[in-house]
Parts: C-alpha cells; structure tokens; sequence
C-alpha cells in the first residue's frame, strides 16, 4: 500500500497517510463503511445518485462539526439526485449521538472505525492517529471522480463551494 509521509500536516508536523492519491477521472473505489445502525454499505448502495463524500477527522471536533453543518445545510438544495456522506473513524454510536445533538438529517453519516477500507482505497488513512484525512469527493451517477479535494493542513477546511459546483455540474 502507497504511504505518503507528509500526506498531511498537524501543527507543521508532517503526518503518514496510507493509500493513493486519487485524481478527477478516474473510476471511484468501492468501500466498506459502517452506518449508525451498524449495517455495511459500499458504493453501490448509492448507484445511480451523484455522491458528495466529505471525510473528516472526528465529528467531535471543532472544524469537523463546521463541515458537515455545512455540507448538511447544502444538501437541502441539490435534490433527490445526490447523496451527501459523512466519512470519519469516529464510532457508529458516537456519529449517532453527535447527529442528534446537531440536528443533522441530510447528511448519512459513515463509520471507517471498523476496516479503515475507505482511508485506505481513497488515500486518507492518518496511519498514526487511525483517522481519516479531511478531504472532499465527488463522485458522479457512473461511479467516477468529477472532484477531488485532500485538505494538506489538518485544521483548514474544505473549498466548499468548489465541490458543490462539482456536484451541480455532475446532475
């Protein structure tokens, strides 16, 4: 597996990722995540939609918690055609209580806890920490990357337009 050993910085201190750098084109990567309830689903449970990825840290974090408000308040306006994920290695239960303190119902929250087989196909695999880099993706109703996003300092955030203009253009 690819190991990139600055892949990401915290605090100026370079940080290992695992996986690829995936590029706009190419044909998305499958997945095994974990859903609230503990159920499985990959990227063909989302056949057919356009799906906006956005991967965070933890939920529970202060810059995490700011993305996926974001992400979820967009999300009202792309219609029935999209699908917006939250990925992070937080717990199913954990992702589940943050969301209902948030209020957040339109954005499906996705857990990498179990395999880290997302971090690890996308390249997002903090290998230290066991957490997932922040990083954008979207991916089009034929299953290939129209944008893709790794956010190279662990506390900056997303270009949240860009990535919703990837979505519309890809409806």
């Amino acid at each position: 597996m690819e190991r990139r050993a600055d892949g990401v910085k915290l605090g100026g201190r370079g940080l290992a990722v695992l996986g690829p750098l995936l590029q706009v084109g190419q044909a998305a990567p499958d997945f095994a995540l974990t859903t609230n309830d503990w159920r499985t689903v990959g990227l063909g449970d989302y056949a057919g939609k356009v799906k906006l990825i956005s991967v965070v840290p933890s939920l529970d974090t202060r810059v995490c918690d700011t993305q996926t408000r974001r992400f979820n308040e967009e999300a009202a306006s792309l219609g029935d055609g999209v699908v917006v994920l939250t990925v992070s290695a937080d717990l199913p239960y954990a992702q589940r209580r943050w969301c209902g303190n948030a209020g957040i119902d339109r954005v499906q929250t996705l857990s990498d806890h179990k395999t880290m087989s997302f971090g690890d196909a996308y390249g997002t695999h903090i290998e230290d920490l066991r957490l997932d880099q922040r990083s954008v993706f979207v991916i089009d109703a034929d299953d290939k990357l129209v944008h893709v996003e790794y956010v190279m300092e662990f506390g900056d955030q997303p270009d949240y337009a860009t990535a919703i203009n990837a979505v519309k253009q890809a409806l």
